[in-house]
């Protein structure tokens, strides 16, 4: 009752001051200052029984932080605990010593004279390596049932390829080390978790066979959807027998293959890429019973790429997993890798971004998620119903603006599997919000749609809907992936409510004119890229610039020269992993056109984010790795300070470069 009351009070006085509630309000960041001289690019993260925080580093060390809460005015210590191993990317505590994933191999450390020094360097269990620097190892992650749990990165050679035996699967271990191959079909599993009830999922990053982020839960025998650890499945103990031959490179939903593909497990909650992160990392599920406030049992999902914490909320429908994605808590210092709850009920997160670069400018960090003790209001679920959603708030929404249907929008895509890295957003549609029941208590909307798609992502906003205070909902939108309907009677639409949504005109978004048009390979002609050289130049060119990209969100020019009102061959490289383009724009707005490009929203990848803005004086498509484009321009008559950035979104604000025009 006293949080309730001081909550009314908080949200009043926002109110009174005509202040909107923000992330900050409701979950502050405590950053723990790390001495200069530790670079501390954290891997894995373990809470230890008395209140110490370990973590192991990809510089191949495992320290133990004393004082990680920073009670009263007293600063954390750090003492290392073990050196010279392999860039281990997991940790875990248990029975007096610690376990962590090598490249190679599980190994124990253990301090058998209490001096918080390791002094046993045991080897647990060895895997094959080829020496692919792709090839990252992590965990393990401890099971319901005592059990140990190892994921494999794919090697990448252009591509994902497991080079050595066993990568791209998930591994299980008993105590006595003995090796069960479980699952297959990953490619950068480096994020996953083994719920209290046993259930295993595990995060995946856009890639080759990966149309966008996704979360996946994963059985014995289960083929996630990269096929290069399928070369595999003839060794003994593979729990699945299908080949990489075997899988259809069509394009065609996962969705829709997995119909006929046996062993193909669709995406349980998809992780729309750029729209809610671009590099899905760990997971923890909230079991501090309240302690990290209204979202208890759900799960909560790091992003690398966007240095972000977002959350996710999973049901079990007709027996499938599946469930919804939301934002929750963005503004950390490095890229995402590793979350643990402490033994106060808030969160560490550890933190790395070298050759991962993140939005968060730090190269790592440990910061501290604590929760305020005030509820933000929020959708706090969406569950599958037979004819729409059920959403459910965190706090009583306001009647008339919960009830409007203009307060919704719902759309529906997927996108394609196919070898290629990366998606576009397909088969959007649009659908009608018929009806909306709105519960006694404000706290659940039932809403009614016009039909439903299995094997789709619905993004579901909600931009009109205040509480009862007046307060917007903190965050408007989530996504949710329906894999299967839920059974179970139909709403009945009241006549009268009928009646006025085959009266009602729903607001028509008409686009501004551009000179952009979007073929049908998703490639654009615009008067802003000239890939073939104009006529008129008479194979005339004045200067050739060729870009290219490194790893790490940056190109490998950071600054191309150029004479105003020349005649520019415009040569742009995609060497790095990841899809980018190039973007010239005018003096000062690299930013502001970076953030417009995030804005396009489900229209991005058809527009190849080039956002409709003057701003933008010529550009690339969207480039695939390993791919090339040539563009010609006449450079601008006025000299000064232009840029050239990525508008790929969470790309802009690392990925840009100063062009400069002189007379």
């Amino acid at each position: 009752m006293k949080k309730l009351v001081l909550l009314l009070f908080v949200v009043s006085l926002a109110q009174a001051q005509n202040q909107t509630m923000t992330e900050n309000d409701y979950y502050r960041i405590v950053t723990l200052p790390i001495p200069q001289n530790i670079s501390l690019e954290v891997g894995g993260l373990a809470v230890l029984p008395d209140g110490r925080l370990a973590a192991s580093t990809r510089r191949g060390e495992v320290w133990l932080v004393g004082n990680p809460y920073m009670k009263g005015s007293g600063q954390p210590t750090f003492k290392r605990f073990a050196h010279g191993l392999h860039e281990p990317l997991g940790l875990m505590y248990r029975n007096n010593y610690f376990l962590l994933s090598q490249r190679g191999e599980i190994t124990k450390l253990t301090d058998n004279n209490n001096d918080d020094v390791a002094d046993s360097y045991e080897s647990f269990y060895k895997w094959p390596l080829s020496g692919n620097y792709h090839e990252y190892s992590y965990g393990p992650v401890q099971g319901s049932n005592g059990e140990l749990y190892v994921t494999l990165n794919l090697g990448w050679v252009g591509r994902g390829a497991s080079l050595a035996k066993w990568r791209g699967w998930l591994l299980k271990f008993n105590d006595k080390a003995e090796m069960t191959p479980v699952a297959t079909g990953l490619r950068s599993p480096a994020g996953y978790l083994a719920l209290k009830n046993g259930d295993v999922f595990y995060a995946e990053n856009q890639g080759d066979w990966v149309g966008s982020g996704r979360i996946t839960h994963l059985e014995s025998g289960d083929f996630a959807g990269n096929p290069a650890g399928l070369r595999w499945t003839s060794e003994a103990g593979s729990p699945l027998a299908i080949k990489p031959s075997d899988v259809p490179d069509t394009g065609e939903p996962m969705y829709e293959v997995a119909k006929r593909l046996p062993n193909l497990k669709p995406a349980t909650v998809w992780f729309p890429h750029t729209l809610m992160g671009i590099s899905t990392s760990d997971m923890a599920e909230d079991n501090t019973n309240g302690g990290f406030g209204p979202f208890a049992g759900q799960v909560f999902v790091g992003d690398q790429g966007h240095s972000k914490v977002m959350r996710m909320y999973l049901e079990k429908v007709n027996g499938k997993w599946q469930g919804a994605c939301f934002p929750f808590r963005e503004g950390f210092q490095s890229g995402i890798l590793r979350m643990a709850w402490g033994l106060d009920g808030s969160m560490f997160v550890g933190q790395t971004s070298r050759g991962w670069s993140a939005t968060g400018k730090d190269p790592f960090g440990i910061q501290r998620l604590v929760w305020t003790g005030q509820t933000p209001f929020e959708m706090k679920t969406i569950k599958s119903m037979p004819d729409g959603f059920e959403i459910a708030f965190t706090q009583p929404a306001n009647k008339k603006t919960a009830s409007d249907l203009a307060s919704y929008k719902i759309s529906s895509f997927t996108y394609k599997y196919h070898h290629t890295y990366g998606s576009p957003i397909i088969n959007t549609k649009e659908l009608t919000v018929k009806y909306i029941q709105l519960s006694n208590d404000g706290l659940k909307a039932r809403v009614v749609l016009d039909s439903l798609r299995e094997g789709y992502i619905y993004e579901i906003k909600a931009e009109g809907i205040n509480n009862v205070g007046g307060q917007p909902l903190l965050h408007n939108f989530g996504y949710y992936t329906l894999n299967t309907i839920a059974k179970g009677e139909k709403l009945i639409v009241p006549v009268s409510a009928a009646m006025s949504h085959s009266t009602h005109t729903m607001p028509v978004s008409v686009a501004n004119k551009t000179e952009v048009k979007i073929e049908k390979d998703n490639t654009i002609k615009s008067v802003k890229r000239v890939t073939e050289m104009p006529a008129d130049w008479k194979n005339s060119i004045d200067q050739v610039v060729i870009l290219g990209t490194k790893p790490g969100l940056k190109y490998d020019v950071s600054e191309v020269q150029i004479k105003a009102g020349s005649r520019v061959k415009w040569i742009f490289n995609n060497n790095d992993d990841m899809l980018h383009n190039c973007v010239i724009v005018g003096v000062g707005t690299a930013n502001y056109v970076g953030e417009s490009a995030v804005k396009l929203g489900l229209k991005g990848a058809d527009m190849q984010y080039i956002p409709n803005s003057k701003n933008v004086l010529f550009h690339t498509n969207i480039l695939q790795p390993e791919a090339s484009e040539t563009i010609y321009f006449t450079a601008p008559a006025e000299a000064g300070d232009y840029s050239f950035l990525c508008t790929f979104p969470g790309h802009h604000t690392l990925m840009v470069g100063n062009l400069r025009v002189i007379k």
